[in-house]
């Protein structure tokens, strides 16, 4: 049967990296980050995160096939930053944003059970 393993979209095998990072020759200060084994999803997080920043001046993401599971990433920023950088304070503050909606989303249930006791 032609059919991927249940698996395959989101267990990276061995060898797999989860991001290769690629310097855009086109382009100063650019980079093409692409990330294995996400989606959409994680896509435009990041991509809206990105745009965050004043020091980025570009940010967009693509899927290039529904089939394969990964996505490019392209980050162009100031000279005085690097894409790099720009990339992991992106993915620190959104891990601080899901943490925070984790504490309150908890707090609001905590808030919720206690007014039905």
């Amino acid at each position: 049967m032609n059919a991927p393993e249940p698996f395959e979209p989101f267990l990276l095998l061995d060898g797999d990296k989860k991001i290769t990072i690629t310097k855009d020759t086109k382009v100063p200060n650019a980079a093409h980050f692409v990330v294995n084994k996400e989606d959409h999803t994680l896509g435009n997080l990041l991509r809206e995160q990105l745009l965050k920043d004043p020091q980025v001046i570009f940010a967009g993401y693509k899927v290039s096939h529904p089939l394969e599971h990964k996505f490019v990433l392209r980050v162009q920023t100031t000279s005085d930053y690097s894409p790099q950088e720009a990339f992991t304070h992106a993915i620190t503050d959104l891990i601080s944003e899901v943490s925070l909606l984790e504490e309150r989303f908890k707090a609001a249930v905590r808030d919720k059970q206690e007014g039905i006791e």
